[in-house]
């Protein structure tokens, strides 16, 4: 029994900490679809490569889930299932709870959830009740809370890097025997980047409870929150203006009214064509996002078309001008991000796309800012 006992102390107090990276509902479910093995060996969560040994673990193919659980023996499993109950429940409230703007986050499962929103420079305030499950008490080495600012790259997932990191000690070392509420205070946060979901990246905060103990490990609660900052408007916002084409066949020229846009813009400009010698077929004009993450010979460059709007059907004759009105917010843009703490950046382009009667696409490309404007 000891070497199992030292085996779930081990394991449990990081089991909180990768369920966060996975999209199970429970740490409990990280075993159960994530366990792997091998002789005497079970493996958790690959990606992180955390392996500790289990006594008299016998192992066979079968090896994901209630049929690997089974090869452990029956105390072995009632160990794993069981050790993951928490002592205690932990809930975190804010102090504003009731006046404070609720909006939609979706997590790693796909769920949509409601959580809190705040800008740069706020006070986060709040309370956190411990309450032990009945009958029980909690030893503990101290009770703290942290306010976080996490990027998690998705090829690296589980490791997180921390570019905001503020600590407040709730308790000193004692024990828990009913419910405790500990008031919290982190004030005029500086938190510079915004909240951020994408293909290969996100940048989250979250408030991080933590219940430090040495045996079966530390009780952690977590508790998201999303931030979004707001930019007056551009003093300076040129218009985009080129001529493109090809050499005695196409020549067009477009015009864009600004190169700065708000997420509820409307994007308004023409195109006029000087010279047609080949039959376009249509004509559009997308959105597009382009993620990048990492540096260097590890960059990794996703491009996602968020939109496309058709100017045009059919073939233009020299001269004829062709109108831009394009509203941004019926689509899912957010503020681009330049270079966000050496880890990532969001950049949008205006892709003008003609087709012709071969079907061979010529386009050109411009990029655009997109900042978020304080709502009136």
């Amino acid at each position: 029994m000891g070497l199992y006992s030292m085996y779930i102390g081990q394991l449990k107090s990081q089991i909180k900490e990768l369920a966060r990276a996975t999209t199970s509902g429970c740490p409990a479910q990280i075993i159960l679809f994530f366990a792997t093995a091998t002789t005497n060996f079970v493996l958790v969560l690959d990606a992180t490569k955390l392996c500790f040994p289990i006594p008299n673990c016998q192992t066979s193919k079968k090896c994901l889930g209630f049929p690997f659980l089974a090869n452990l023996g029956f105390v072995a499993a009632n160990f794993l299932l069981g050790a993951f109950k928490p002592a205690c429940n932990i809930l975190i409230t804010f102090s504003d709870a009731k006046t404070r703007k609720q909006v939609p986050m979706k997590k790693e499962n796909g769920q949509m959830v409601m959580v809190p929103l705040f800008q740069s420079q706020e006070n986060i305030a709040g309370k956190i009740s411990i309450e032990p499950l009945q009958g029980k008490k909690i030893e503990h080495n101290g009770v703290k809370v942290e306010l976080l600012g996490q990027i998690e790259m998705y090829f690296d997932r589980g490791n997180f890097y921390d570019f905001t990191s503020l600590v407040r000690e709730l308790d000193v070392p004692g024990d828990i025997y009913e419910r405790k509420t500990y008031p919290f205070e982190f004030s005029t946060v500086e938190m510079p980047y915004e909240t951020y979901s994408g293909v290969n990246v996100r940048l989250r905060y979250v408030l991080k409870v933590t219940v430090s103990r040495n045996y079966g490990g530390s009780i952690v609660e977590y508790q998201d929150f999303m931030v979004r900052n707001y930019s007056p408007p551009p003093s300076i916002n040129n218009s985009i203006k080129m001529e493109v084409g090809i050499e005695d066949c196409l020549h067009i020229e477009f015009e864009y009214n600004k190169s700065k846009y708000h997420l509820k813009d409307v994007i308004i400009g023409k195109i006029y064509f000087l010279l047609v010698r080949i039959k376009i077929k249509n004509m559009d004009l997308e959105i597009r996002r382009r993620e990048s993450t990492g540096s260097g010979a590890n960059t990794h460059v996703e491009t996602e078309t968020l939109a496309k709007y058709e100017l045009m059907d059919g073939a233009p004759v020299r001269g004829e001008s062709i109108p831009i009105r394009l509203f941004l917010s019926p689509y899912e843009l957010t503020p681009t991000h330049r270079n966000i703490n050496n880890k990532f950046s969001v950049k949008y382009y205006l892709n003008l796309v003609l087709v012709d009667e071969e079907d061979r696409r010529y386009f050109k490309q411009q990029e655009i800012t997109i900042f978020r404007l304080q709502d009136s």
